[in-house]
This record gives structure tokens, C-alpha cells and sequence, in this order.
């Protein structure tokens, strides 16, 4: 890999330090020893343009913080304009840059979720009970989700993530001095290869199966993409490998959805059936290089992730292309695709205009296969189990099996594997043990924050792609979370507007000024329908990418399903 292995801290909020406009340093003159110490910092390591963003967290991990006069210092040795490492930097939201007049930030930063499943389990009160409680060397600031949304309310003290939080659990771990991540027990590759790891890739390399055999076996069995978008898997590597090389390969780890952890779910426990896939992948429409993009929020995934690709290279199955893992900063709206290329190539997370798609022109300006880890991780038990196995699994006329994050107001939140159009209903009853003591259903979001809202009396429906639609929301990444009679769901609207506020690139005015006057207008007592509607319809027609164009989807929801509540 080309980059060196560190650890990052997570992702605040806009009103907590992010995307501040960066104060840029007047008439600046370079100083020899900021030259010197990044030097040191970024070694023998290449100055590669598309390395910036892992050369600023390899700065912050150093310092703590981003000093504007290593800043400057970057910009020299990297040979790029010092406006681009500031734009760059200051759009993140877990780099904090620092110039020579301003105090840095305590060394210690606490990290609050505050994202609609933590807001269910008390984040707010958590967040105001540290403020008063935590030591004065003490940083507290709100987060959006962490991807733990099972063991919420959920926390972050540098690194090291503390579930299911209690004022002294947290007090306990700052005093501790813990602040690494917790490594949890996975299936290494000596493991993996002791069972049938890696036998279907062998096969693929070795002429044992042919690349139109492989895709034609996902086409039968109906995988589709799991990150949200649904596409069939097969017709997208077909699409890809149709095109001209050479060809690049991505891999979307950047589950940043509320409500969404199925993906660390698997990467912290075994990572290589998610690897094998990927290789398999790379293979099938010839990537001569493929590019993991991690979110920032799992550094345990991180570490991991290093160790056993080392090994994989180690061991020879990566010969037939070249493995990049990169991180991001802190921004969902890298989850979008392009924005994600964008940010992998280390430059500012904006979504791009298409045409061109990234099948025809992603990284680097090269044709891109783009799939999900949860993708990924079917590919080789599809191809050693047959295709009919998996398309066997499904109900209601779907095909396969699907993890589904729960989480929410039910006993027993997860990742719960089920067929494919399983339904609400069926996931809180036969999955979840049923809804929490006390509490009595009456709303679930079945995509996350931006798959909007549905009642009770709709939990029959069966949750898979283009079977939502109708009702005005949609399935997504299969993030559901479960709300009771006792969640005001204006409250609840409210809470994922500011997330989609917060989390907006900026880069179009009806996302960007859209969410901000619909939280405002949200935030009085009284709606005003008609104006909040008129907004909605804005928003979802001409927003640049999903992000905008979903925003309003819980909104809607609230207005369509619960006018009790407003």
C-alpha cells in the first residue's frame, strides 16, 4: 500500500469545528523548520497529489492538530498550490486546523453521537452531564454516527469507542488514559486459509472458472449492490469490464448512514470473506489497482485491514492488481460515489456532474468498478454454493439474503441476516425479541435517516429494493430502525434534517440553503405545510446528488403519516 499506518480520530459537527472557513495566512513566509519536520513526518514515502488527505492524518496524528505552518510546509513539498491543502483540510470535518495566534485543542477529545438512534438512548442528556462532569483538559463535542448504532448511546475518547455510555463509564475511561481502538478477535488469513479460504479466487486465477462464468452466476443468483443503490452486480461488472483499460476498482467502506453498521459488523469479525470478494472483483473486469475507502469512524477496522492485506501480499493472492487502502475525514457525503473518488484521488468530497458515469470515467479519469463491502462478501459464497442457493433464500419475490442493521427501540438490536423481503414486522418479532419494555410500536425508518418514515400500520410491507417506492421511501443500505409511542416524530424529523444540514458539501444551493430553511422552519411550533412542502420538492428536484434529494424524505413521512404529531 502506499501510505503509511496510522490511526484518526472521528467526525464533529460543522457547529463544533467543521468546515470552518479556514483563516488564510497573510503574506506567510515558508519557515525552514516546518520544512524540515514534515520531512520527517512523510519520510521516504511519495509526494504523490492523490496523498494528500493521509498526509494531513499523518500530521494530526503527530500533532494533534493540523499547524498552519506544516500546512504551508505540505503545500511545498507536495509541489500543489497551499490553497488546495487548505480547501482540502478545512472540508473535513476531523482535521482542526491551527494558526499561530489560536490555542489548540486539548489533547483529549470526547466524542458524543448524537444521531437519531444515540438520540433515542439519551444522548443529549449524556452530552450535557459530560460537559458539566469531564476534566477542564477535556474536549466534548457532538458527533454524527459512529456506526454503532446496536450499543447506543455511543461515545468516542480518542480513538477508543465506549458503547452503550454512561457518564462514568466515560469519566472512567478518560482518567484511564485509553484512547487506541479495541482490536476485536477476527478470522485472520492463517485461519481463513486453514477452512476453503481463497479456493474460489485460486480457481478464478487459474483458468478454473472464466470471467463471463463468474458474472453470469451473480446475474442468476440477483445480487445487487448493498450499499443503497440496489444495481444488479453482474450487469455493473459487465458494464465495466466493457469498457476500455486500463480499468480501476473502488471499494465503498464508508457506511456513514444512520442507522447503518452491518459493514464493520463484518470487517471486525471476518474480514477476508469480504477481501476474497474483492479480489475475485478485481479480477473479473481486469482493475489493475483497487482503492478501499474506510471510513474514519473504524479505526480498529483500519489496523486490520493493514495487517492482513500485508499478509494477503504477503502470500501472493493480490499479484494480479495492487491494493491502495485509503481513509476518509469525516464526511458522509463521500459516501456518494463520486464524491468518494474525489476523495480518494485527496481532494474535496464534491459530488461530480455525470455523464460521465464512474464505470466510464472514475478514478483517476479511468473506468471504475464501484461495489460495497456487504456486496463483496456474496461474491464467493455465490460461487462456491451455486447460484440458485442464494436466489433460493428470498421471499415475496425477492432473491438472496440481506443484513439488516437494526436498531432503535427493540430488546435485541444487530445485524440480522434474513431472506430478502423480510419485513419490519418480521424483523422486530422473530429477530428482535420483540419492542423494548414499555414501549409500543409505531414507526420504523426502513433505510436510514434518508429512506424516510413509515407507521406501524405499514411494517407488513417487505423490505428490499423498488418495494417502497410507492409509499415515498425506499430501502437503502436496509438500515431500520425501530421508534414507539413514546418518540415525537417531529422531534425525530428534526434530528435528521440538522444531520443532513450538517453533512451537506455545500457545493449546490437547493441542498445547502435547503436544509438549513427547513430546519429553521421545523424548529417553530406550528409548521407552515405548505412552504415546508414547496422546499421538499425543491430540494429533491434539483440537489446535485442523493444526499439533497433525500433529505426531505423524513419530513414528508412525518407530514404524510403523523399529522397527530405536528
Amino acid at each position: 500500500m502506499d501510505q503509511p499506518t496510522t490511526t484518526t480520530p472521528s467526525k464533529v459537527h460543522p457547529g463544533s469545528g467543521r468546515r470552518k472557513a479556514p483563516r488564510f495566512p497573510k503574506g506567510r513566509v515558508l519557515d525552514d523548520i516546518d520544512l524540515e519536520e514534515i520531512r520527517v513526518i512523510l519520510g521516504d514515502t511519495p509526494r504523490n497529489r492523490d496523498l494528500l488527505i493521509e498526509y494531513l492524518h499523518l500530521v494530526q496524528d503527530k500533532k494533534g492538530f493540523l499547524p498552519a505552518g506544516l500546512l504551508h510546509a505540505l503545500a511545498e513539498e507536495m509541489r500543489i498550490p497551499m490553497s488546495e491543502v487548505y480547501e482540502t483540510a478545512s472540508f473535513y470535518a476531523h482535521f482542526d486546523i491551527v494558526h499561530d495566534d489560536q490555542v489548540p485543542p486539548p489533547e483529549t477529545t470526547v466524542r458524543v453521537c448524537d444521531s437519531l438512534s444515540c438520540m433515542l438512548k439519551g444522548a443529549d442528556t449524556l452530552m450535557s452531564a459530560l460537559e458539566r462532569s469531564s476534566p477542564l483538559n477535556v474536549r466534548i463535542i457532538r458527533a454524527p454516527c459512529m456506526g454503532r448504532c446496536d450499543q447506543a448511546p455511543v461515545c468516542e475518547v480518542g480513538h477508543h469507542h465506549v458503547d452503550n455510555a454512561a457518564v462514568d463509564s466515560v469519566l472512567s475511561t478518560i482518567a484511564s488514559g485509553t484512547r487506541d481502538p479495541i482490536i476485536p478477535d477476527y478470522e485472520n488469513l492463517e485461519a481463513r486459509l486453514a477452512s476453503t479460504g481463497y479456493n474460489i479466487l485460486r480457481s478464478c486465477i487459474e483458468g478454473g472458472r472464466s470471467r463471463d462464468e463468474v458474472i453470469a452466476a451473480l446475474s442468476d443468483g440477483g445480487l445487487r449492490g448493498l450499499g443503497g443503490a440496489g444495481f444488479p452486480t453482474g450487469r455493473k461488472w459487465d458494464l465495466v469490464r466493457s469498457q476500455p483499460g486500463p480499468r480501476m476498482m473502488a471499494v465503498n467502506a464508508d457506511e456513514g448512514e444512520p442507522g447503518t453498521f452491518k459493514d464493520r459488523h463484518y470487517l471486525e469479525r471476518e474480514p477476508h470473506a469480504f477481501l476474497e470478494g474483492m479480489l475475485i472483483a478485481a479480477w473479473a473486469v481486469e482493475a489493475e489497482a483497487i482503492y478501499i475507502y474506510l471510513r474514519d469512524e473504524y479505526p480498529a477496522v483500519y489496523k486490520i485491514l493493514l495487517k492482513e492485506i500485508s499478509a494477503l501480499r504477503t502470500a501472493g493472492l493480490t499479484n494480479h492488481t495492487k491494493v491502495h487502502l485509503r481513509r476518509g475525514a469525516g464526511a458522509y457525503i463521500c459516501g456518494e460515489e463520486s464524491a468518494m473518488i474525489e476523495s480518494i484521488e485527496g481532494k474535496r468530497g464534491l459530488p461530480r456532474h455525470r455523464p460521465p458515469y464512474v464505470a466510464q470515467a472514475g478514478i483517476f479519469d479511468r473506468p471504475t468498478l464501484v461495489n460495497n463491502v456487504e456486496t463483496l462478501i456474496w461474491v464467493p459464497k455465490i460461487l462456491e454454493k451455486g447460484a440458485d442457493w442464494f436466489a433460493s433464500h428470498g421471499v415475496r419475490g425477492s432473491k438472496g439474503l440481506r443484513s439488516y442493521s437494526v436498531s432503535g427501540r427493540v430488546k435485541n438490536p444487530g445485524v440480522k441476516l434474513a431472506p430478502a423481503g423480510t419485513t419490519a414486522r418480521e424483523l422486530l418479532i422473530n429477530y428482535c425479541d420483540g419492542m423494548s419494555d414499555g414501549h409500543a410500536f409505531k414507526a420504523y425508518l426502513p433505510g436510514g435517516a434518508s429512506g424516510g418514515i413509515l407507521p406501524e400500520s405499514l411494517a407488513d410491507l417487505p423490505l428490499d429494493f423498488g418495494t417502497l417506492e410507492e409509499h415515498g421511501c425506499f430501502v437503502g443500505s436496509h438500515a431500520v430502525i425501530f421508534l414507539s409511542d413514546q418518540d415525537d416524530m417531529k422531534d425525530v424529523a428534526l434530528n435528521l434534517m440538522k444531520f443532513f444540514e450538517d453533512e451537506s458539501c455545500g457545493q449546490c444551493t437547493p441542498c445547502r440553503q435547503g436544509t438549513e430553511k427547513a430546519i429553521a422552519l421545523m424548529a417553530e411550533p406550528k409548521w407552515d405545510m405548505e412552504t415546508l412542502n414547496d422546499l421538499a420538492n425543491v430540494m429533491a428536484d434539483a440537489s446535485i446528488c442523493g444526499l439533497g434529494q433525500a433529505a426531505p424524505n423524513p419530513l414528508l413521512s412525518v407530514m404524510k403519516y403523523f399529522p397527530g404529531d405536528l
